[in-house]
């Protein structure tokens, strides 16, 4: 009797250890350098402020289109979605 409870407590413990440590282990670690990379990438990206700097030099008939249409703003989410995109289908496991 106490073989089979020995014997069946060790198989749930190598279950344990084998999927559930190990996995959780592993996805920690994605998660830990995914959070970390974000947040150098993100001080990397462009802001609003220094997209409006490189749109300074156009015209003012221009310029007031881009600004009714809030180019720099949208400008920067673009990239920033760009960025996203590529930091996501970097991740092994769900790229």
């Amino acid at each position: 009797m106490f073989g089979i409870l020995l014997s069946a407590f060790y198989s749930v413990l190598a279950w344990i250890v084998r999927s559930v440590l190990v996995k959780f282990c592993v996805y920690f670690a994605l998660y830990f350098i995914t959070t970390e990379f974000i947040s150098i990438i993100g001080s990397l990206l462009p802001s609003a402020s220094s997209v409006n700097g490189a749109l300074s030099g156009i015209a003012a008939n221009t310029a007031y289109f881009l600004d009714v249409f809030a180019l720099p703003s949208g400008l920067s989410l673009v990239v920033s979605a760009y960025a996203t995109r590529f930091i996501i289908r970097r991740i092994p496991v769900i790229g």
